[in-house]
């Protein structure tokens, strides 16, 4: 029934693909034939295909020793509908001694995929027949496969895994409608605000060219972002080619959509998002795939969108935790985009109101050009910035008593006059990680800078990365010996100020019900990073609280993280020439702060990259996290053959998940003890990492060790280029 394939995913796409307006015709004949079909169990007996009888079927199991390519047998009966790319069930796993009138029978239905129609197999014993054609459309193309294996192996992943994100689950009313005419091209747009920046303008016109220009954008702060996108997607489809656009969450997909369709009209781009809705998300999805509309705007699993002749890939905001998927093998829409523009030729557009470390490389590394706009053009579209540090707090009364601060307070009261004013409020579950009392740099370990932790009961701080106790610490920077843990406090925010300013209302935006927009008129808007609506004529100010609280957090991107949440709330309000203002409550002398103030995100991750250098940090290394229970992690890293220049750092303790429906990324189940190794290998060695992750948890799923897979959940996880190492 099966055998191992090592050829190429890529392969054999052999026998030609029905058209749209054949496939309607096809059902139908099948639906209405008279002669009797055979259930989906053996087809005992049944003739096969005359040509080409055999089908190389990828199976939806989902574990790494079964990540291969299986073979079954083409009923006669089946032979029109069984093309390559079509959904199919197959049996699985009746073993070699179930064999009757020398054809396979028995074991489980499940579903799969025909990547290719083959003359003969390789394997040489008796072959299972396919037990249904799901349905006669073709979802997966030999370019999605190709992609799709290249994902699975650069994180060390199974490609039928990669498949369940990129194929969207099958709908039969949506299937049945029938393919519309894809639309004429449009004419080449005007740049508009694109000549705000520097080379704007030449790269929209690159686009409607038909070049293919890579670019990492630093957006100016306003709401004509969306806007600027869409002009980069019509310029792309003004050259006969599509465009494929990926954003955090809906609400920006969204906008982008709305922008899209005042360009463009109704009608000529899709949207993929999860709040679509199945039906309606496979409709969209099929319209792509079928050539109907050349552009697509949606979030995470857009970023597989079959866009035919693809020109452009866009991503906005690369630095949020959403474009990465939370399933296995988790993978990042940077990453998997990066790998479509070099695949596939085409255009490539970072956009973003911050940056990110990895956005920054591109740019070093020559992959992509900056687009950015001068000193004066920043200057006249940037609020005014100012800060409330530690000195200012413990010198103002009214900060003692209260979590507003005078100068808060004072903006507060004038923004008021004028529009509403934000408040953004770290959400709870934010943990302030250990730093200097004096001068606030993070304290690290000595052997691998990474991040120290307080123990229980006063013990010696220890590594969060290798779990060495340092028990003499002292700060590199300023000598000091003192450390300093913020406790985060921000329940009581709304309350606090709907009694300091009771005749104005106060709206909440956050994990409970998150707002769109607010109007115009004067109003108090408390909102946590990532949830801030979009005020009409933008907000007359804005409070950034409890700077420490983002900052102090035990992770590698904390400072990164802070100042993209703080420019992105900074970026809704209105200019300093029409009086927008900002106050941040954060120690001044931070890096993130001082780079919030001047408004110059690409700075600091310039000079973040160039201490990640240094210090071997990623993105300038590989890294992976591995992680379970003490026992089986021990197992697994002593059947790994990993390469000769990684670094294992660890184990050290994992938090428990504790309860609630909140995770932290790479937590433990709830009330188990794990354990968690990061390993680290110098750039050019990522994909020999992957290969012996991949390796090593296949042969450990085949051997079934004891606990390799518990109700369906890995007893040890790979991670590859985690988003959160501590």
């Amino acid at each position: 029934m099966s055998r191992e394939n090592g050829a190429d995913a890529g392969e054999g796409a052999g026998g030609g693909v029905p058209e749209p307006e054949q496939l309607a015709l096809i059902r139908d004949s099948v639906r209405k034939a008279k002669v009797p079909r055979a259930k989906p169990r053996t087809w005992r007996g049944a003739a096969l295909a005359k040509e080409l009888p055999v089908a190389r079927v990828l199976v939806d199991k989902g574990v790494l020793h079964l990540d291969r390519y299986f073979d079954y047998a083409v009923p006669e009966e089946l032979d029109e509908v069984a093309r390559p790319g079509v959904r199919v069930r197959v049996r699985f796993g009746a073993g070699s001694r179930n064999v009757r009138e020398g054809r396979r029978e028995g074991g489980g239905l499940i579903d799969g995929f025909i990547v290719e129609r083959r003359a003969e197999s390789e394997y040489t014993g008796p072959l299972a027949a396919l037990a249904q054609v799901v349905s006669p459309e073709p979802v997966l193309d030999p370019g999605l496969l190709e992609l799709a294996r290249a994902v699975a192996d650069r994180y060390a992943g199974s490609l039928a895994d990669v498949l369940q994100l990129a194929i969207p689950p099958r709908h039969g009313r949506a299937e049945s409608r029938a393919a519309s005419a894809p639309p004429a091209p449009p004419a080449a747009p005007d740049p508009g605000t694109w000549r705000r920046y520097g080379h704007g303008a030449d790269f929209v016109g690159a686009l409607a060219s038909g070049g293919s220009p890579r670019a990492v954008w630093t957006a100016l702060p306003g709401p004509q972002w969306a806007e600027e996108i869409a002009r980069a997607v019509q310029a792309t489809l003004a050259s006969g080619r599509g465009a494929l656009v990926v954003v955090p969450t809906g609400r920006p997909a969204a906008r982008v959509d709305a922008a899209l369709t005042a360009l463009l009209g109704e009608g000529q781009q899709a949207l993929l998002t999860a709040d679509a809705g199945q039906e309606r998300r496979y409709r969209e999805w099929l319209s792509v795939r079928r050539g109907a509309v050349r552009a697509v705007v949606g979030t995470r699993a857009a970023m597989f969108a079959p866009v035919r002749d693809l020109g452009l890939v866009v991503i906005w905001d690369d630095g949020d935790p959403n474009h990465s998927d939370d399933h296995a093998p988790f993978p990042h829409v940077r990453e998997v985009l990066e790998l479509r523009a070099a695949r596939d030729k085409c255009g490539f557009l970072l956009g973003s109101w911050s940056c990110t470390v990895e956005a920054a490389q591109l740019v070093e590394t020559g992959w992509a050009a900056p687009l950015v706009a001068d000193r004066e053009q920043v200057r006249g579209a940037a609020p005014l910035v100012r800060t409330v540090g530690d000195g200012d707090l413990a010198r103002d009364e009214a900060a003692r008593a209260a979590r507003l601060p005078t100068l808060a307070w004072k903006v507060v009261r004038e923004g008021l006059k004028h529009g509403p004013v934000l408040v953004q409020v770290p959400r709870r579950g934010y943990v302030p990680r250990l730093a200097c009392e004096r001068c606030r740099e993070p304290a690290r370990c000595r052997r691998c800078a990474g991040p120290l932790e307080a123990q229980e009961g006063g013990a010696a701080l220890r590594c969060g990365w290798c779990g060495v106790a340092e028990a003499e610490w002292h700060c590199g920077s300023c000598g000091g010996f003192r450390l300093r843990a913020q406790v985060v406090g921000a329940k009581r925010t709304a309350e606090e100020l709907g009694r300091a300013f009771p005749a104005v209302p106060v709206r909440t935006s956050g994990r409970e019900q998150v707002l769109d927009t607010v109007p115009g008129a004067p109003a108090l808007v408390v909102s946590t990073p990532g949830a801030e609506p979009v005020a009409e004529g933008g907000y007359a100010a804005a409070l950034l609280l409890d700077g420490w609280a983002m900052l102090g957090r035990p992770d590698l991107r904390a400072g990164e993280d802070a100042l993209r949440r703080w420019m992105a709330a900074s970026s809704l309000v209105r200019p300093q020439g029409a009086g927008g203002t900002v106050v941040v409550v954060a120690e001044p002398t931070l890096r993130p702060v001082q780079a919030l103030v001047r408004w110059d995100p690409v700075g600091h991750a310039v000079r973040e990259l160039s201490e990640r250098a240094e210090l071997g940090f990623p993105p300038v290394s590989r890294m992976a996290a591995v992680s379970g229970p003490p026992e089986a992690l021990a197992g697994f890293l002593a059947g790994a053959e990993l390469p000769p220049d990684a670094v294992v750092l660890g184990p050290v303790p994992v938090r428990d998940a504790g309860p609630g429906p909140a995770r932290r990324p790479g937590a433990a189940p709830v009330g188990e003890q794990w354990e968690r190794v990061l390993i680290r290998v110098p750039p050019g060695s990522g994909a020999a990492l992957a290969a012996a992750l991949k390796t090593a948890q296949a042969a450990r799923m085949a051997r079934g060790a004891k606990g390799a897979r518990e109700g369906g959940t890995e007893a040890v996880r790979i991670r590859v280029d985690p988003l959160d190492i501590g």
